[in-house]
């Protein structure tokens, strides 16, 4: 039997950007990919400034590189290939989840991430158009990218920041919420009931320290913890990654850091 292909794909799109720092982050991934593996990642979309704006003018801005990102997930994920993506920000996700659930209807997403991203335009208290990004692909709100993800797919893990909209959301539906703390992955692997698996990690899931990342909240995974848990996705039928949030230093203008030690904890996933 021929081994799985895997696609590398890094997203360099304006896609509702604080700041200017998760582009070359993504890049950053993709060049060390890139080193260990031998295999040059698709480039989608070029690097624009943050407009740091309200959800519909970032979502507006970022349509072509959204739709342009999805096109790239129909090609790998109609492939059959392994998706391995960069996508700098969790609003990209509006774009390749819905082709995920599309190719794999019965797959499980585990969302790593400080926050549940469920809100919705009308129960936002920011207007920050990445704390939407899962309730777009679910179809709480229409992004105009496609809402193919049910509800009962999603397995959340990290998450510590919610907002009463999104608890509730995650009471009423029963949406798997596993958070740090003693067996963590054996609590992950329940939640996933032997299905396969796809996985989005923000890094803010982590500890505030680890890596950079815009949002900082305590209380978050250690690379120890995202190891285990990529061990047991792994030995699960593995889709693919998106990897998000990683910025390429901890202010602007400061020194690159390397996602050489993210990366080495996703080995089970990356290396295969």
């Amino acid at each position: 039997m021929s081994a799985i292909k895997t696609a590398y794909t890094v997203f360099q799109g304006r896609a509702g950007d604080p700041n200017d720092l998760a582009l070359p982050g993504a890049r950053a991934i993709g060049d060390y990919l890139a080193c260990k593996t031998g295999i040059n990642p698709v480039i989608v979309g070029n690097p624009e400034a943050a407009l740091n704006e309200k959800w519909r003018k970032e979502l507006d801005a970022a349509m072509l590189n959204l739709e342009a990102v999805k096109a790239r997930f129909e090609e790998v994920l109609a492939s059959g290939a392994v998706s391995v993506a960069a996508i700098s920000r969790c609003v990209v996700s509006l774009a390749t989840l819905p082709v995920v659930a599309k190719y794999h209807p019965d797959c499980c997403i585990v969302w790593f991430d400080a926050h549940a991203d469920l809100n919705t335009p009308e129960t936002s208290e920011t207007g920050y158009l990445g704390g939407l990004a899962l309730a777009g692909a679910t179809g709480l709100w229409d992004s105009g990218l496609g809402n193919r993800v049910r509800i009962d797919q999603i397995v959340l893990v990290g998450q510590r920041d919610l907002d009463p909209f999104e608890t509730a959301l995650i009471r009423e539906h029963c949406i798997p919420h596993t958070t740090a703390g003693p067996n963590l992955s054996g609590r992950l692997k329940a939640a996933i009931a032997g299905r396969k698996v796809y996985v989005h990690l923000d890094c803010d899931v982590l500890e505030p320290g680890i890596v950079p990342t815009d949002y900082k909240v305590g209380g978050g995974l250690t690379l120890e913890d995202l190891h285990a848990c990529s061990e047991i996705i792994a030995a699960h039928r593995f889709i693919g990654i998106e990897i998000a949030e990683f910025q390429n230093a901890w202010e602007r203008d400061g020194m690159p850091v390397s996602p050489s030690a993210l990366l080495e904890t996703l080995s089970p996933l990356i290396n295969r």
